[in-house]
């Protein structure tokens, strides 16, 4: 019974940016004014991020290009991720956040990049990595920061990602609104 209070909590708390597309139309004109391509690898999120920006009309005028690196073999291949660093550190880490994120910078034309790789549960969880944890990856050419947040682990997992994809929209908009 606590899973389901939890759960449409969040989305009545979550119900007017999610109709108005309130973060979204920020991104959009941040990524507008300034003339700006985003990209964007997805882990743990699954595409959510490269969705619901792509919710906007006239979204192909500042979103370049997207992927869902789910495999540790595609963030390798697609985003130049060091296979050592996910060994030393895991998948789901601040250093693997911030590779996928310079990958995207260093391989394909984008002047922004976000990535993710969390882990959205129920399963997959270990004693240092709770299920509802992420590390969200944000940088351009001059900047890389990645940021570790714990969403509350009783969400099901399609508002988990939900949950982990309004962070990302709220770290974001902090970067651009201190860097643009």
């Amino acid at each position: 019974m606590k899973k389901i209070f939890v759960n449409i909590s969040f989305i009545l708390l979550h119900i007017v940016a999610i109709v108005f597309l309130k973060r979204e139309k920020k991104i959009a004109t941040y990524l507008l004014m300034n003339a700006l391509k985003l990209s964007t690898a997805e882990s743990c999120t699954g595409g959510l991020i490269s969705s619901r920006l792509t919710d906007l009309s006239g979204s192909s005028a500042y979103i370049f290009q997207n992927f869902v690196t789910y495999a540790n073999a595609a963030k390798v291949k697609l985003l130049g991720v060091s296979p050592d660093t996910i060994e030393k550190y895991g998948v789901v880490s601040d250093e693997v956040a911030q590779e996928m994120v310079k990958g995207l910078l260093d391989k394909y034309d984008c002047s922004i990049a976000i990535a993710t790789t969390g882990i959205a549960g129920p399963l997959g969880s270990t004693d240092t990595k709770p299920v509802g944890l992420v590390y969200i990856g944000i940088g351009d050419k001059n900047i890389t920061k990645s940021y570790r947040y714990e969403a509350n682990p009783l969400l099901y997992r399609r508002i988990m990602k939900y949950a982990f994809s309004d962070k990302a929209f709220d770290l974001l908009i902090e970067f651009l609104e201190e860097n643009y």
